[in-house]
C-alpha cells in the first residue's frame, strides 16, 4: 500500500498543478469571451484539482493516523472523483483518437498554413501532423494520470476505512 500511496501522492500533486493551471487559463480565456459554454466547461474541469486536494487530505490521514478525515472528504473523493474520472477517460479517448487518426482532425479544422519560406507544402503538412500527434500524446498522458490517480485514491479510501474499521472493532480507542 506504500507504493500506491506514494504514487497517488505524486500524481495528485502533478494533477493539481497541471489541471489547476489549465482551469485558470481556461477561465481567463472564457470570461472575456462571454460564452457561457466555455465558462461552464472550465468550472466543470475544476473537479480534477478538487479531487486531488481531497486525496491529499486522505493521504495525510493515512500517513498520520492521529489526523482523522472530515466527514465531507470521502464524499468529495467519491463524487468529485467520478467526475474527474469521466474527464480523464474522455482525455484518454480523445488522445487515442487523435494519435490514431490525426488527418481527420486536421481536415476537420481545415488548417490552411501560411506559406513559410524554405518549407515545401509536404514539410508543412508533416509538421502539422506531428504537432497534432504530440497534442494527442499529451492528452492521452494527462487523461491516464487523472484516471490512475482517481482509481488509486478510491482504493486508498477503501483501505483507510478498512484500517479504521479494524481499530473500532478491536476495541482500541485513541486514549490507549
Amino acid at each position: 500500500m506504500k507504493t500506491a500511496l506514494k504514487t497517488a501522492s505524486v500524481l495528485s500533486w502533478i494533477n493539481i498543478i497541471v489541471w489547476g493551471l489549465l482551469v485558470v487559463f481556461g477561465l481567463f480565456v472564457a470570461l472575456p469571451s462571454g460564452q457561457m459554454i466555455y465558462v461552464i466547461s472550465a468550472v466543470l474541469l475544476i473537479s480534477i484539482p478538487l479531487n486531488c486536494y481531497a486525496a491529499l487530505k486522505l493521504h495525510r490521514s493515512i500517513r498520520r493516523p492521529d489526523i482523522l478525515l472530515s466527514h465531507q472528504t470521502p464524499a468529495g473523493i467519491r463524487f468529485v472523483g467520478l467526475m474527474a474520472l469521466f474527464f480523464g477517460i474522455n482525455c484518454i479517448g480523445s488522445g487515442a483518437t487523435i494519435i490514431g487518426h490525426p488527418q481527420i482532425l486536421l481536415d476537420s479544422m481545415k488548417v490552411m498554413p501560411e506559406k513559410m519560406p524554405g518549407y515545401t507544402p509536404a514539410q508543412i503538412a508533416a509538421l502539422e501532423k506531428n504537432v497534432v500527434i504530440a497534442g494527442g500524446v499529451i492528452a492521452l498522458l494527462l487523461g491516464l494520470m487523472v484516471a490512475v490517480n482517481v482509481v488509486l485514491n478510491l482504493r486508498l479510501l477503501r483501505w483507510y476505512y478498512l484500517m479504521h474499521k479494524g481499530d473500532a472493532s478491536s476495541g482500541r480507542s485513541d486514549a490507549s
